[in-house]
C-alpha cells in the first residue's frame, strides 16, 4: 500500500498571524522573477470576519520609482488600511517591479499576478473571490485603472506570465486617486506650476517606458489606460485634486470622459483647492467616499 502524495501548491500562502484588529499574511511570495527579489503582497483580513470578506487591492505610488507596501505612506493619516478594515474589508498592499529595475508592462503584470495569487487561495484566505476591488494613488492609481480595464484581457502583453495562471486578474471595482491616464496628453496639460516636464528623457513617465515620451509614442500609447476604455469597465470612482501639480487633473477627466462616452459606470470627483496626494484638504472624507463606492459595488 502506497502512501499518499500530495503536490506542493505553487507559492502557498504564509500561516495567519492574529495582530490586534486583523488576521495577517505578510510577505507572501505570489511570483519570482528571475534575476529580481520575489514580488510580494501583505493581506489582512478583518479579525471578527465570520463570512468571506470583499477585497480592496491597494497600489501604492511613488512615479514608478519608489514606495513600500508596508505602510499607507504619504497618505498614512488618512488610515486607509484600519478603516478599510473597521468597514468590513480584507486588504492586501501589493508590490510591483521599479522603472529603473523594469520598463512596463512589468509593473502590470506583477500587480495581475497579486490578483491571480489572491483569487488562487481565496477560499484559504478567507475571501470572496467574485468581489475583488482595486485602489491606487498616483502611480498605483495608473496601474489600478489599468487593472480594471484589461481584466482577464488574454494578450500576454498585457496579463504577463507571471506568478500563477490560469486564473482570472479581473476586478468587480476600482477607485483611483490622481492616476496619470494618457501619457502623450500629459505634458500639454501640466499644471502651471507643475515642477516637472513630463516629455522630458528623466520624467517618471519616460523612465517608465523606457525612453522620452515624444519618440516612444507606441510604449507610451501602450502604457496609458485611456488605450483600454470599454463600456464593460466595472465600476471606478476617479478622483483628483485641482490643483495637481504633478500629475494634471486633466487627466482623470480625460480618462471618464472616454469611458463615460462608451457607457461604462464612471464617476469623477475633482476636489477643490487639493494638491498632489490631496495636500491641502482633510483626507477623512475623501477616504469615506472611496468605502463608500466599494460598498455599493462590491454588496
Amino acid at each position: 500500500m502506497t502512501a499518499e502524495t500530495h503536490e506542493p501548491q505553487p507559492y502557498a500562502p504564509p500561516a495567519p498571524v492574529t495582530e490586534g484588529d486583523r488576521v495577517s499574511r505578510r510577505d507572501a511570495v505570489v511570483a519570482e522573477v528571475p534575476g529580481f527579489r520575489p514580488l510580494t503582497l501583505d493581506l489582512f483580513r478583518p479579525v471578527a470576519a465570520e463570512r468571506p470578506s470583499p477585497l480592496l487591492i491597494w497600489i501604492h505610488g511613488g512615479a514608478w520609482l519608489f514606495g513600500s507596501n508596508k505602510s499607507d505612506g504619504p497618505l498614512a493619516p488618512g488610515n486607509i488600511t484600519t478603516r478599510s478594515l473597521a468597514a468590513g474589508f480584507a486588504v492586501a498592499r501589493v508590490t510591483y517591479r521599479f522603472s529603473r529595475e523594469a520598463c512596463f508592462p512589468a509593473q502590470l503584470h506583477d500587480v495581475k499576478a497579486a490578483v491571480r495569487w489572491l483569487r488562487k487561495y481565496a477560499a484559504e484566505l478567507g475571501l470572496d473571490p467574485a468581489r475583488f476591488g482595486v485602489w491606487g494613488e498616483s502611480a498605483g492609481g495608473h496601474l489600478a485603472s489599468l487593472i480594471a480595464l484589461t481584466g482577464d484581457d488574454p494578450d500576454p502583453a498585457l496579463a504577463g506570465r507571471n506568478g500563477i495562471r490560469g486564473v482570472s486578474d479581473a476586478v468587480q471595482s476600482a477607485v483611483v486617486w490622481y492616476g496619470p491616464s494618457n501619457l502623450p496628453t500629459m505634458a500639454a496639460q501640466n499644471h502651471p506650476e507643475g515642477p516637472h516636464d513630463h516629455d522630458a528623457a528623466d520624467s517618471p513617465e519616460s523612465l517608465l517606458i523606457g525612453g522620452p515620451v515624444p519618440t516612444h509614442p507606441t510604449e507610451a500609447v501602450a502604457a496609458s489606460p485611456v488605450t483600454y476604455v470599454s463600456g464593460d469597465t466595472p465600476p471606478i470612482l476617479l478622483m483628483h485634486g485641482a490643483d495637481d501639480r504633478i500629475v494634471p487633473a486633466a487627466q482623470s477627466e480625460e480618462l471618464h470622459d472616454r469611458l463615460v462616452a462608451l457607457g461604462a459606470p464612471a464617476t469623477l470627483r475633482v476636489i477643490p483647492g487639493a494638491d498632489h496626494c490631496f495636500t491641502g484638504v482633510d483626507l477623512a472624507p475623501l477616504v469615506d467616499e472611496s468605502l463608500e463606492h466599494f460598498a455599493k459595488t462590491l454588496s
